[in-house]
């Protein structure tokens, strides 16, 4: 299929949703549907950036999904959603099936869900595909990378959930999950492996929780996630005809996050700080090596105000440490991204967003934290100074 029916397709999809006017029935038994779609363009001084060739102006950024779910009785609940995305060599307008859940809530302080599940993994995670829900263009790359998007969105398995009161003192919802997950051969890991290590395969098996305090301070939000998590991976070793080589983490890798939101009248304040730590061993018919270390961490502080019903304003510092490169360059130690965003709502279901990024470094070779030296064959420069204008449309 050529990239013109490709979007025309996903427009085709995104339009059908809008004929359906959000809530229909089906022989009495109702339904809601809802659509999301957005296209961006970027422009960068020095590096391209996720794939794209932004320091030539790239409107190769367009993502689209649909989903429908229905109520059935007073405690189950159904739905699915289904995405595709075309940025730069990312997604390649691949069809997935984002999420699709069966819900039963018991009570108010016990659910079970099961499915592919949406991951609560830190404050934006279950909701990063919501663009018309945040101020950004994009989330902070330090903790939301947006090209391992399909790495995290969701997993295979069951939650179960729940919300209780606490009376005075707020009240507390938790998740708990376990289950399977496998990466997108269009994702960021897959396309950081291309020149050296391609990859053939990307599992993981995983369990975590997620626990959020809505606290008697009105507007405030902290919480906090952690997931235990086994990944492997296989591939060919380039330039050997075809050798294989298989990495796994031993022990398992693990990621902790701590956050907080704050909302009160036009303000909106919002930080998150996450760790991951890993172990990996390489096997291949040669040798075996273990005790490889490797992890990363990141955090942002971002504030937003709404000064008008067409116009919020907002800012956001994202810093991104990588524990052990494989660069030697200071460049890739780290990316440290400072943002500014207007976000203009020209309708209640059309907005457009024009963002500043100012960043220094550029992250390790197999970080997929947006910098990759197969898009920048030049080599990558130490700052990039980038615009990202994106305009995204939603029922």
């Amino acid at each position: 299929m050529s990239r013109i029916s490709k979007i025309q397709l996903v427009g085709a999809l995104f339009v059908s949703t809008l004929s359906l006017h959000a809530q229909f029935s089906i022989d009495g038994h109702p339904f809601q549907a809802h659509a999301f779609l957005s296209q961006g363009f970027v422009s960068s001084d020095q590096n391209n950036f996720l794939t794209m060739k932004t320091s030539g102006g790239s409107f190769a950024m367009t993502d689209a999904g649909v989903n429908l779910s229905t109520q059935i009785g007073d405690k189950l609940r159904v739905g699915a959603q289904f995405y595709t995305s075309n940025v730069g060599e990312l997604g390649r307008w691949h069809p997935q099936l984002d999420w699709a859940v069966v819900d039963y809530r018991f009570r108010d302080w016990f659910g079970i869900r099961g499915g592919k599940v949406k991951t609560s993994l830190g404050l934006y995670n279950d909701t990063q595909d919501m663009g018309f829900l945040h101020t950004w263009a994009l989330l902070p790359q330090s903790i939301y990378p947006l090209d391992l998007r399909d790495a995290t969105i969701s997993h295979e398995g069951a939650d179960i959930y729940g919300e209780v009161s606490l009376r005075k003192a707020g009240s507390v919802s938790y998740t708990a999950y376990g289950g399977m997950s496998r990466d997108s051969k269009y994702s960021g890991y897959y396309f950081s492996a291309v020149d050296t290590v391609p990859f053939k395969d990307v599992r993981r098996s995983l369990y975590g929780a997620d626990v959020r305090w809505t606290t008697p301070v009105a507007g405030l939000m902290l919480g906090g996630s952690y997931m235990h998590q086994r990944m492997g991976i296989d591939g060919t070793l380039a330039g050997t005809g075809g050798l294989y080589f298989r990495i796994d983490t031993d022990p398992p890798l693990r990621i902790a996050a701590g956050y907080a939101d704050y909302s009160r009248g036009k303000l909106h304040l919002a930080g998150e700080y996450r760790k991951h730590y890993e172990i990996l061993t390489y096997a291949s018919p040669f040798y075996i090596m273990k005790g490889n270390e490797f992890g990363d961490q990141g955090f942002f502080v971002s504030a937003a105000y709404r000064l008008s019903h067409w116009l919020e304003m907002g800012a956001y510092n994202s810093r991104y440490y990588v524990n052990a490169p494989q660069d030697p360059s200071p460049g890739a130690t780290h990316i440290f991204d400072q943002a500014v965003t207007a976000r203009f709502d020209v309708t209640k279901h059309w907005h457009v967003k024009v963002e500043g990024h100012f960043m220094d470094g550029y992250g390790d070779t197999y970080s997929a934290h947006g910098f990759y030296p197969a898009s920048n064959p030049q080599g990558l420069k130490p700052s990039t100074n980038m615009l990202v204008i994106r305009t995204g449309f939603n029922l």
